[in-house]
């Protein structure tokens, strides 16, 4: 499995999963576009780790759910690498609200970062790579929430319900331009947003226990899932969600 040659877009990347998938495209061969709107000096770290890896990555400060912005890094790409092959739609917020508290403006932030950006990101990415002939990848971080509800955090449930949907219908369309569309589902991953969680041993060990591996995924175990689908491995893959969730959908109390 190489990414030799190849140019990838990582929104959200400078931190938890998103850089961990940076790293693994650049690991792979892969340069990279990282985006951020928050901490340039982690941007720049890990910039200068993907430079010791042998190939190179610029950061772009672009909000996602502002599609100027969505364009600022599909540009960026072109005009520091040339072209597009890759496009992982990572950017990510929750609310932790449930449908009775949850305000306009929490919706509205959730669904534009979440959903929104994952939206034009493909359609961006894809006349893109229309452009250029050669097809692509696009990979949507979706989450179990797709299709698994969490009683809590509605708002977050909804936009990866709607990415779910996005990645099938844009599969089917964009498949005749030799364009493949794919999800990973992460379950509970150890990144920062957990970090309340992994702080409390009671908590944790309630997680651990739900899990059939028994333990949280670490960020690289995502992004080498990432790899594999923006790989020629993955050539006949789309329209579809991988779920790296350590079984955690498929758990039972054996009732």
């Amino acid at each position: 499995m190489t990414l030799k040659g190849k140019v990838a877009i990582v929104t959200g990347g400078n931190s938890g999963i998103g850089l961990a998938i940076v790293l693994e495209l650049a690991r792979q061969g892969a340069s990279v576009v990282i985006d951020y709107v928050a901490h340039p000096e982690a941007t720049v770290a890990l910039e200068k780790q993907v430079a010791a890896l042998g190939v190179q990555a610029i950061g772009v400060d672009a909000d996602v759910s502002q599609v100027a912005d969505l364009q600022k890094l599909i540009d960026a790409a072109v005009a520091k690498f040339g072209r597009l092959d890759v496009m992982v739609n990572n950017a990510g917020v929750e609310t932790r609200t449930n449908v009775l508290d949850t305000t306009e403006q929490q919706y509205e932030k959730v669904l534009e970062i979440n959903l929104k950006s994952a939206f034009f990101g493909t359609q961006l990415a894809a006349k893109q790579m229309i452009k250029q002939g050669t097809g692509g990848r696009i990979v949507n971080i979706t989450s179990v929430h797709e299709d698994w509800p969490m009683p809590g955090n509605i708002a977050y449930c909804l936009s990866k319900g709607g990415m779910r949907m996005l990645t099938r219908t844009a599969g089917v369309e964009l498949a005749p331009h030799k364009i493949l569309v794919a999800g990973v589902g992460p379950g509970a991953v150890a990144t920062p947003i957990n970090t309340s969680t992994m702080n409390d041993p009671t908590l944790l060990q309630k997680l651990d226990d739900a899990i059939p591996v028994g333990r949280m995924a670490q960020p690289s175990e995502i992004a080498s899932v990432v790899a594999f689908l923006a790989s020629d491995a993955a050539s006949y893959i789309t329209a579809t969600t991988i779920f790296a969730d350590g079984g955690i959908m498929q758990s039972s109390p054996g009732l």
